[in-house]
């Protein structure tokens, strides 16, 4: 069985858990805090960053690394729920999509209040600086307000079908409003979109877990919130 080296308030992490339980592959959780630069880890990957994800089954070791990788091979080789589907054109959109919340919305959101609200909590026993977190909340309305335009078109992110794009952004957002880094108020496209990626049975563990020493606000958990 794969075992998945993760923590729970990665965004990366967790598209690539949501990613296993849509296609249904079966997996181990393992924690693993990056930041402490455990050597086993490191030599599993080099860049020391989660998710990696390991089998040693029948002898073998087979190690994958980076959320997109992984991501693209179950989609090549599980045909379950294909996550990348289309024509050309439908594909490198939805590829497009999945790079804007893995980079643009995680660099404007979900990595800033992940430092601010948890590594700083954590790690450096530092207070959080204000001036960042209201940067990134603001940041945080222009991307909502993109995937308010995007369900005005479409029923789902990247078309007519749930695909990987919807899952990239769910995990990124999962983590950003967990954090407290989220006002829904003006949003209901984005929001009621979400609501329904919640519902998910993929997206409940999600949902069940805590990180020690952060609560998230009330309604994280609630699928109708």
């Amino acid at each position: 069985m794969w075992q998945l080296y993760q923590f729970s308030l990665c965004p990366f992490s967790r598209k690539v858990r949501l990613v296993l339980s849509e296609k249904g592959v079966g997996y181990e959780l393992w924690r693993e805090n990056p930041w402490e630069g455990r050597d086993e880890f490191v030599r599993m990957n080099a860049a020391a960053r989660v998710p990696v994800l390991r089998n040693t089954e029948g002898g073998k070791d087979e190690v994958l690394v980076d959320s997109r990788a992984i991501c693209e091979y179950f989609e090549e080789t599980v045909e379950r729920n294909q996550l990348i589907s289309g024509n050309a054109a439908s594909r490198a959109e939805i590829r497009r999509l999945v790079a804007l919340f893995d980079e643009n919305f995680f660099g404007d959101v979900t990595g800033p209040l992940l430092h601010e609200r948890m590594k700083k909590r954590i790690v450096y026993r530092q207070p959080p600086d204000s001036k960042i977190l209201r940067e990134a909340m603001k940041l945080a309305h222009e991307h909502l307000y993109y995937i308010d335009y995007l369900i005005d078109k479409r029923p789902w992110l990247g078309g007519a079908t749930m695909t990987l794009a919807d899952l990239a952004a769910a995990a990124q957002i999962s983590v950003a409003d967990y954090l407290g880094g989220l006002d829904w108020n003006g949003h209901d496209q984005a929001k009621s979109w979400y609501s329904v990626i919640k519902s998910r049975p993929s997206f409940r563990p999600l949902l069940a877990e805590r990180q020690d020493g952060i609560q998230p606000p009330d309604h994280y958990g609630d699928v109708d919130g």
